[in-house]
């Protein structure tokens, strides 16, 4: 059977099908500093496109514009990932964060 995200998954799901589709190509699902490492490496082309997208951005000879949408794609698949390594639900964890962030004082510099 193949691979298929539900329609309107939730975060859940989304950490499920990740599982599984690492799986399935053999993709990294024990190294977490390898993971991390790509996480980083996904960043950093995220913040290249966007700079390549932006009035100001400049594109050398022979480069293209990044696609923002695909390497944010990209990030989260990767969070996704690690969060499977580390045993972590990800949406309890963004609900108990955000608990703690309601709590902070908030001020602009």
């Amino acid at each position: 059977m193949p691979l298929e995200l539900k329609k309107d998954p939730t975060l859940k799901d989304f950490q499920k099908y990740i599982a599984e589709m690492k799986k399935e190509r053999g993709f990294n699902t024990t190294d977490k500093f390898y993971e991390c490492c790509l996480l980083a490496e996904e960043c950093g082309e995220v913040i290249s496109a966007v700079r390549k997208n932006s009035k100001s951005g400049s594109i050398g000879s022979g480069s293209t514009a990044g696609n923002v949408a695909e390497e944010l794609a990209d990030v989260f698949i990767y969070i996704c990932s690690l969060a499977n390594m580390h045993n972590i639900d990800l949406e309890q964890a963004f609900r108990n964060k955000e608990e703690k962030n309601k709590q902070r004082t908030w001020k602009r510099l």
